[in-house]
């Protein structure tokens, strides 16, 4: 699973459904899209604090560029 690309297709998904909502002429139209973009902002939520969570043990600054652990004692 490739986290990377779902929050894109999340992203885009809220884009698409902002823009189909701004053009909705039916007020039962705009509330179904408001309910889509709810439902979507708040699944990128749940990625950006994921990300925010696993910031603190990223691999890549473990990493002296020698491929072995930078561990300070």
């Amino acid at each position: 699973m490739d986290l990377e690309k779902i929050m894109e297709g999340l992203s885009k998904e809220l884009m698409a459904s902002l823009k189909a909502m701004s053009k909705a002429k039916d007020l039962d139209e705009k509330e179904t899209h408001s309910r889509i973009v709810k439902n979507v902002s708040e699944s990128l939520g749940v990625f950006f604090d994921l990300a925010n969570e696993m910031m603190p043990f990223d691999i890549d600054d473990d990493l002296d560029g020698s491929g072995e652990e930078d561990i300070p004692f």
